[in-house]
């Protein structure tokens, strides 16, 4: 059987952000709100998507680890914890230039997935 691999997805994550930001830029990401344990301000979600600015001047204890990103962040004067699984994040840009990484959304259930799309066609002898 092969080794569990640690996706890489958090680590271009983290990369992405510290090259905007050493740019002077501002980091934004776009979220997947339909992701399953997504924790963000319902009212700002337009057609399951959210665009959010993680930069440090707009988020306090700002965190991303190998599983999620969370910070706090204040939304029409409300403070608010945000906290968003790896998964989610569709997109890591600079909001001065739309650099950045664009990923896919992934599906935690990618092994069934890959059962269900054996092939129908059986051995002979």
């Amino acid at each position: 059987m092969a080794e569990q691999l640690i996706p890489k997805k958090p680590y271009f994550i983290r990369a992405m952000f510290d090259w905007i930001s050493d740019n002077n830029y501002t980091p934004h990401i776009l979220i997947d709100s339909s992701v399953d344990n997504v924790c963000v301000p319902n009212e700002f979600i337009e057609n399951d998507r959210i665009t959010l600015n993680i930069s440090y001047s707009a988020s306090n204890n700002l965190e991303i680890n190998s599983n999620s990103i969370s910070f706090d962040a204040r939304f029409n004067g409300k403070s608010v914890n945000v906290n968003i699984p790896c998964e989610a994040v569709m997109n890591i840009f600079a909001k001065e230039t739309g650099e950045g990484m664009v990923f896919s959304v992934e599906n935690e259930n990618r092994e069934e997935i890959k059962k269900e799309k054996r092939s129908h066609l059986k051995l002979v002898e």
